[in-house]
C-alpha cells in the first residue's frame, strides 16, 4: 500500500512538473508572438523560428509576401538574407583552406593580382574575413593599417568570393549551391536576376507604410557579400551544422569561431563584443551565445544560437526601417525574450 501511494505521489509530481513546464512554454512562445503582432513602435513584416537540436518548437509568419497584392507570408517563405551571406562565405573560404587551396595569412596579391595598391601585398585573407583590412577602394589607399581597426562592409566579402573564384577554379555559386544540397538547405541558393525565383519583395518601411524596393542591388559580384537567399528551416539547418562541427575541423571551427577583433551592434547592446569570422561572439546575461545579422535591400535578417541548450533563433523580414533607430529593433526584442528563457532555465 505505501508503495502505491508513493508511486501516485511521485506520479503526480511528474506531472506537476510537465505541466509547469508546459505552461512556461506556452507563456514564452506567447511573448514572442505579442511582439510579432505589435504594430508599435514598429510593425513586424517576417517570420520567426526557434529550434532545438533538430526540432522545431515554434515556426510563426506575420505579414505580406506582397503588401500590393496582399498576399499573406508563409513560413516556408524563401528571403534575402543579405549580410548572413557572409557566413557562409567564410565557410566556403575555410573550406579551401583546409584543402590547401588558399593560405589565410598570405597577403591577397597572391590571389588577386590585378590589384594595384601596395597595400596587397600586406592586407591577407585572414584581414578580409574579420573586417579589418582597411580597404575603403581598391584604387584608393587604406584606411587604417591591416589588424588595427574593424570597419564593417561588403567590399572584403567581394573580394573574398573573387578570390575562392581564382583558387578553386569554380564560380561562388557553384560552391555555395554545392554546400546547400549537401546540407539538405532545399530552399536555399544564390541569388539570379535572369531567372524568376520564387522569393519574396522587400520593402521599405517608412511609418508602418510599405513601399516596394523595386530594383535589387545585389549583382554576381556582391554574392559572397549580400546574394544568398534562404528560408528560416533551411538556415536552422545551417546552424546544426556549422556549430555542431560538421563543416570544419575542428583546427578551423577555433579559428572561425574565436574573436580577432571587436565590433559593436546595438541589437546585441551598446558594448563592443567579440568578433571572428563573419560571427559575433556575445556574452550578455552571464551567458555565451553567436549571433549574426543582416540589413538592406527592404531585408532585416537576425540569426543566433545558444549553444548551453542547443537553440537557434532565426527571423527573416522582408521589410527593412527608414528610420536607423528602428534596425533590428524587433529581432532584438524577440532575441531578448529567447535569451531571458534560456537563463531562466
Amino acid at each position: 500500500m505505501t508503495f502505491i501511494k508513493n508511486s501516485i505521489t511521485a506520479i503526480c509530481m511528474i506531472t506537476g512538473a510537465l505541466n509547469l513546464n508546459a505552461q512556461k512554454t506556452e507563456t514564452y512562445f506567447k511573448k514572442i508572438d505579442s511582439i510579432m503582432t505589435a504594430s508599435a513602435p514598429i510593425q513586424f513584416n517576417g517570420v520567426v523560428l526557434v529550434s532545438q537540436g533538430e526540432k522545431t518548437k515554434f515556426i510563426k509568419s506575420h505579414g505580406y509576401k506582397d503588401f500590393e497584392k496582399k498576399i499573406l507570408l508563409k513560413a516556408d517563405d524563401q528571403f534575402e538574407i543579405m549580410s548572413n551571406s557572409k557566413q557562409i562565405t567564410a565557410v566556403l573560404v575555410l573550406q579551401a583552406a583546409e584543402k590547401g587551396n588558399l593560405d589565410l595569412q598570405v597577403p591577397i596579391k597572391k590571389y588577386l593580382p590585378e590589384l594595384k595598391q601596395s597595400w596587397a601585398d600586406s592586407v591577407t585573407i585572414h584581414h578580409l574575413l574579420n573586417h579589418t583590412h582597411g580597404i575603403v577602394d581598391t584604387d584608393k589607399p587604406l584606411a587604417f593599417k591591416p589588424g588595427s581597426q574593424f570597419k564593417y562592409g561588403n567590399l572584403s566579402y567581394n573580394l573574398l568570393g573573387k578570390i575562392l573564384q581564382n583558387t578553386t577554379k569554380k564560380s561562388f555559386s557553384e560552391l555555395a549551391n554545392t554546400l546547400f544540397r549537401k546540407l539538405k538547405m532545399e530552399k536555399t541558393f544564390c541569388y539570379d536576376p535572369q531567372h524568376n525565383q520564387a522569393l519574396v519583395s522587400g520593402f521599405m518601411n517608412k511609418e508602418n507604410q510599405f513601399q516596394k524596393v523595386e530594383n535589387s542591388f545585389l549583382n554576381k559580384d556582391l554574392l559572397a557579400a549580400a546574394g544568398i537567399v534562404s528560408t528560416v528551416e533551411d538556415l536552422a539547418k545551417w546552424d546544426q551544422a556549422l556549430y555542431k562541427g560538421k563543416l570544419l575541423s575542428p583546427e578551423y571551427q577555433k579559428m572561425m569561431m574565436t574573436p580577432s577583433t571587436k565590433s559593436q551592434h546595438n541589437a546585441f547592446g551598446k558594448e563592443s563584443m567579440g568578433f571572428g569570422y563573419s560571427v559575433k561572439i556575445i556574452t550578455e546575461k552571464g551567458l555565451n551565445y553567436f549571433g549574426i545579422t543582416g540589413l538592406g535591400d527592404g531585408f532585416t535578417c537576425m540569426n543566433v544560437y545558444f549553444p548551453s541548450t542547443d537553440t537557434s533563433l532565426v527571423i527573416l523580414e522582408n521589410q527593412m526601417p527608414h528610420d536607423s533607430q528602428y534596425w533590428s529593433y524587433k529581432e532584438a526584442s524577440i532575441k531578448n525574450i529567447v535569451l531571458e528563457n534560456i537563463v531562466g532555465k
